[in-house]
């Protein structure tokens, strides 16, 4: 037998006012809508529901042995059609996975760490490296959330810039171009690249053969942890960003010079699966990085 689960919700009405009318009243519908409901109800039950005693009605055992029920019913239907827009930080239990560059890692992670233990102790952060190709980890919910500098080209993954940072050129503290650095000193010499994908060519690359000039990349590396650490003990340059590369060029011991030419800052790109974007807590989780993010842009 099919169930018309709207009957459940007169049928609430019914054993919460004990009376058609109020019933009508509080659901906003007429008496003789909520009379034919009660009618059928009786026909499924097999039961009076309400009866009249007097001027009034009362319930029968049944309604009354089954007047919780019927109302947590109902509670718990509004829950799942009308989940909470705020989740329960104190006693929210979850995982979440994040894919970050390794640079805003170093920077955002420590911060994030502390906002979401602050806040809700049974949430756990995974942090994953970058991948050095694209995959379908957001699609597949393997991972939650990816932070870096590209925005996605699928219409099923959502996207928010969370900021913009300046690029600089970080190199060692007796660097040659330490006192000046100027385009054509840019170009002169040796630099080791950032790249997931292993490119040796960058957009600045263009910049440079418009002047004709030709920069020599001696190498690619995956990390700007790893392009520091080389910068550290030789005269390579690395290009990084201001903010970002930050807490990496400190603990290298190098010192950063501002980009010799014209160029747009690097995008902070938070991604998502669009399945999430109407989750209370990955919305929480987010306005967390945001947070983070806009906390490290003030501080530099």
């Amino acid at each position: 037998m099919q169930v018309d689960l709207n009957m459940l919700t007169v049928l609430d009405a019914l054993l919460e006012e004990g009376s058609v009318m109020g019933a009508a009243e509080r659901l906003h519908l007429s008496s003789p809508a909520v009379s034919r409901t009660l009618g059928r109800l009786r026909k499924v039950t097999g039961d009076d529901i309400l009866v009249r005693a007097g001027h009034a009605m009362v319930p029968t055992p049944y309604a009354t042995a089954i007047r919780e029920d019927v109302h947590g019913l109902i509670r718990l239907a509004h829950e799942v059609l009308l989940p909470a827009r705020k989740p329960d930080l104190a006693t929210l239990e979850r995982t979440f996975t994040i894919q970050c560059h390794d640079a805003l890692a170093a920077l955002l992670i420590p911060a994030l760490v502390g906002r979401v233990q602050k806040q809700a102790p049974g949430v756990q952060l995974r942090v994953l490296a970058e991948n050095s190709a694209d995959t379908d980890d957001l699609r597949q919910g393997r991972v939650d959330m990816e932070l870096g500098g590209g925005r996605p080209e699928s219409p099923d993954i959502a996207s928010a810039a969370l900021g913009h940072d300046p690029l600089v050129v970080a190199m060692r503290p007796g660097h040659p171009c330490a006192d000046r650095l100027d385009f054509r000193a840019y170009a002169e010499h040796p630099h080791v690249l950032v790249s997931r994908r292993g490119r040796l060519r960058a957009p600045i690359d263009d910049l440079l053969a418009a002047e004709g000039l030709d920069r020599k990349v001696v190498a690619s590396v995956a990390t700007l942890a790893v392009a520091l650490q080389i910068a550290s003990s030789s005269d390579v340059l690395v290009t990084s960003t201001a903010i970002l590369g930050r807490p990496l060029v400190e603990a290298f011991g190098l010192i950063t010079r501002p980009l010799p030419v014209e160029s747009e800052p690097a995008a902070i790109i938070c991604n998502w699966h669009q399945r999430y974007s109407s989750d209370p807590a990955h919305s929480w989780l987010r306005d967390q990085v945001r947070a983070a993010v806009e906390e490290a842009v003030e501080a530099d």
